[in-house]
């Protein structure tokens, strides 16, 4: 049975990865999805991959989300338009590898821009909606670097944290309107994201992609990457009314990665 028909959710960076593991996730679940991203091509292809045996009707909005003005001026327009948003999935590609102590103030205004700004002018784009629907689920996808920073990735342990924490703050200001919001975490998750910083990670130390490889998974007790439909799955949950007593709460989906920390 459907958990979410009825219900419209936007995914950002929705074609490839986790993302778009998630837009086909809440499609399953009955709910019709509005992809968000930057390119055409791969919006137009994961639309004809989304479920609509439901009823169900997709579209998309092809954004950048390194201007969050865009953004702002997209996501208002089309809810105006279409009316209410009931799911709203954060999800943008992190910033570059590198120790913090090499980045320069450039790169961490872009990436606030890209995952603060974008996700705040979004949630106030959907939440009034959300109000007035008595139903709203904000899900932003981060990292588990929020609860222990990850070597080599400074500015993303930085501006995930931030993230985490607005989420965490806006969860109690949201929460008496029926709207919750939360973080999901994935640890080591087999995408294009995770294959490029190991192939970076291999470089810097002089030695080979396959071996940082089992480096990593030998520092997961499931000794194994996840999925992107494993964190799609926790997703799909925190959007559905089951999980209407949820709220602000950071979600490791890790293969118990933190717990052996």
């Amino acid at each position: 049975m459907s958990t979410l028909k009825g219900k419209r959710a936007v995914v950002c960076g929705s074609t490839q990865g986790i993302g778009r593991a998630c837009a086909i996730e809440l499609a399953r679940l009955g709910a019709s999805i509005t992809l968000m991203a930057r390119h055409p091509e791969g919006l137009q292809r994961v639309q004809g991959e989304l479920d609509k045996s439901h009823g169900q009707s997709h579209d998309s909005i092809q954004v950048d989300f390194s201007d969050w003005q865009s953004v702002r001026q997209k996501a208002s327009g089309y809810v105006g338009a279409r009316g209410p948003v009931h799911i709203l999935v954060n999800n943008t590609g992190g910033p570059p590898a590198g120790p913090v102590f090499e980045a320069q103030p450039e790169d961490f205004l872009k990436a606030m821009s890209q995952h603060v700004l974008c996700n705040q002018v979004l949630a106030q784009a959907v939440a009034p909606g959300m109000r007035d629907a008595k139903y709203g689920r904000i899900i932003n996808i981060i990292s588990t670097s929020v609860m222990m920073p990850i070597k080599g990735l400074g500015v993303s342990n930085t501006i995930r944290a931030a993230v985490a924490n607005w989420a965490r703050t806006l969860a109690v200001e949201l929460a008496p309107f029926g709207i919750t919001v939360n973080n999901v975490l994935p640890g080591y998750t087999a995408t294009a994201r995770l294959e490029s910083l190991i192939k970076g990670r291999a470089t810097r130390a002089g030695t080979t992609p396959d071996e940082v490889q089992r480096e990593m998974i030998a520092s997961v007790p499931a000794r194994r990457f996840g999925t992107p439909e494993e964190i799609a799955a926790v997703a799909g949950f925190l959007a559905s009314p089951a999980a209407g007593y949820v709220n602000g709460v950071n979600f490791p989906v890790d293969g118990g990665r933190l717990a052996a920390q």
